[in-house]
Formats: structure tokens, C-alpha cells, sequence
């Protein structure tokens, strides 16, 4: 079996850590990581993983990155970008720096490091952990809507442009049990604390985010994805993984008009079961 060198971000846990465990056993892996702490874990885990610092909400930290793995290879086979935070909270409340933050992580931070690698990446691929939110059909987390479907469209637009020959994948996971969670909650406290008339919306985004950190689909199915769109020689454009990604999937062909109806109602409807 042929080593491969991969580039995994958002490499420390749920998604990222599941995926580093079963590629290190026989591949070169230049791994993610925001804390030293979090560094030292991974060197423990396989002589075969690199780790590097960086922190997309800190931007000038991804040059460094860049140069770190371009140091040390000069092929890279798959990047996997998993890093990402969620901004939640309505619209009218949503402090702008938080908004930035949020396309700074979820974006832009994955588009540099991307540029960064394309030459080394060429005949290679990127695999993108998107999500359902790129249907675009949840209220109050818009942030992490807009910015899951802005980076499928920067993509989407580099696997047609570029002269590297890279394939370019975007996985779609429903709900996932992973500590992104609780970390958006920690995050989003002082927001979502203070919204005024949308206090029991709040609430309930709250409930729905403590739910979803044990009651979600395991990181498995999601590694098993990512792990065969890394295998097959023409993997698709787009994998959704869960009903509930293959269902928004579906409700986000209708009209507009008809995606608003049917949110509001399943809103009103979590509301009464919230009260």
C-alpha cells in the first residue's frame, strides 16, 4: 500500500482527531493544532504526524503554517479541511467582529492555506467538511450558514479554474455528536445572554446545542465518508452524510417562499415543546 501525505486542520478532536487516528497508522499526516498542549498529544499519538500551530481567527498564523509544511515536503496528496466554529445567535443582535470571525475560521483561513498548497497538491485532492448548514435553512446560526456556502462556492470555483488537475470534494454532514457543540456555546455565551425579545429562542438554541454534543450521528460516519471521497478515483462533487443533511438537501430545492413557511413552522413548533 502506497504512503500518502496528507494535510488535516481541526486535527485535535471530534472529526479531525477520529480521521488522524485511522490515517497516521500508515500515512505521513501534517496535523492542526491551536494549544501546545494539544501539540503534544498529537507527537504522542504517531512518529508519522507533523503537527503545526495555526489559528485561523488569528490570520497571520496561516503563512507560518504554509511554511511549516512546505519545509518538510514537497507533495502533499490530500488536504482535509475539518477546522471550524459555529456564530450563532438573530441577525439584528450578532455582533460584526463575531461575523468576521466567523468567515476568518470557516473560509478564508481554509482558501489561504489552500493557495498556500496548490502547487504541492498537485493530481491530489481537497476534501472540504462542509455541512447541511450550506442548504442555508437555519435560523439564528446564519453566520455558519453563509460562511459552510460561501466556502462550497470558493471551492467549487477552484476545482473549475485551477491548472493543478485537483479534485475538489464537499462533505455535507447532518448533525454530528462532536465538542463543536459545547465550544459554540462557550463562545457565543455573551451573545446569546443578551438578546433581548429572542431570550427563549436563545434558550433554546442552547438546548438544541447540548442535544446535538451526545444525540448526534457518530464522527465515524463521517470519517468513512471523507475516507472513500479520498479513495475512489472519481469521488462526487458533493456527500451528505445523515437523513437529516439528505432531507435539508431536498427542502432547500423548493422556492424561498416555501423553505421560510416550513421553517417557521417547525420553529413555532419547537418553541411550544421548548415552553
Amino acid at each position: 500500500m502506497k504512503t500518502k501525505t496528507y494535510v488535516v486542520t481541526g486535527a485535535t478532536s471530534g472529526i479531525g482527531k477520529a480521521l488522524l487516528e485511522k490515517l497516521a497508522k500508515d500515512n505521513i499526516v501534517f496535523a492542526s493544532y491551536r494549544s501546545e498542549a494539544k501539540a503534544e498529544e498529537l507527537r504522542k499519538l504517531s512518529e508519522n504526524i507533523y503537527p503545526f500551530y495555526v489559528d485561523y481567527a488569528e490570520p497571520s498564523t496561516v503563512k507560518n503554517a504554509v511554511d511549516f509544511i512546505l519545509s518538510k515536503c514537497t507533495k502533499i496528496d490530500t488536504l482535509i479541511n475539518i477546522a471550524g466554529c459555529v456564530v450563532a445567535g438573530p441577525v439584528e443582535r450578532i455582533n460584526m467582529d463575531e461575523i468576521r470571525r466567523q468567515f476568518d475560521v470557516n473560509v478564508f483561513g481554509h482558501l489561504e492555506l489552500s493557495q498556500g498548497l496548490a502547487e504541492v497538491l498537485a493530481d491530489g485532492r481537497i476534501i472540504n467538511v462542509s455541512s447541511m448548514a450550506s442548504f442555508g435553512i437555519f435560523p439564528f446560526i446564519s453566520p455558519y450558514c453563509a460562511s459552510k456556502r460561501c466556502l462550497d462556492m470558493f471551492f467549487n470555483s477552484f476545482l473549475i479554474e485551477n491548472k493543478h488537475n485537483i479534485k475538489v470534494v464537499s462533505i455535507k454532514p447532518g448533525v454530528i455528536a462532536t465538542p463543536l457543540w459545547g465550544k459554540s456555546i462557550d463562545e457565543n455565551a455573551k451573545y446569546l445572554e443578551n438578546c433581548g425579545a429572542y431570550k427563549q429562542e436563545m434558550e433554546m438554541i442552547i438546548s438544541n446545542a447540548q442535544k446535538n454534543e451526545k444525540g448526534g450521528l457518530d464522527v465515524s460516519k463521517v470519517v468513512e465518508v471523507i475516507l472513500k471521497a479520498d479513495s475512489v478515483k472519481n469521488p462526487k462533487l458533493s456527500y451528505t452524510v445523515g437523513n437529516d443533511a439528505f432531507f435539508a438537501s431536498l427542502i432547500s430545492k423548493l422556492p424561498q417562499q416555501i423553505v421560510n413557511y416550513l421553517i417557521k413552522l417547525g420553529l413555532k413548533a419547537k418553541m411550544r415543546r421548548a415552553g
